[in-house]
């Protein structure tokens, strides 16, 4: 259930924000609401345990890995 509430903005993001609802054609409430959302989970406290996956690579990974693997990634999509 939705519930209406009243925000105080920047002029400046409120402009941003009614652009974006132009060109994407949706409506302004609905970038609202999606921020918020997004603001609420933030805030969230998880109490039980994750069950993120590690990887082995049998080394370490190092910065100049990341940035191949990524501008390989890049070469792949835009092919």
């Amino acid at each position: 259930m939705l519930k209406k509430t009243t925000v105080m903005v920047e002029e400046e993001d409120l402009a941003l924000i009614k652009e974006a609802a132009v060109r994407e054609g949706r409506p302004e409430s609905e970038i609202f609401r999606e921020a918020f959302h997004i603001a609420a989970l933030r805030t969230k406290r998880w109490t039980e345990d994750w069950d993120i996956p590690t990887l082995d690579f049998g080394r370490s990974v190092t910065h100049e890995d990341i940035k191949q693997a990524v501008g390989d990634a890049i070469v792949r999509r835009n092919s």
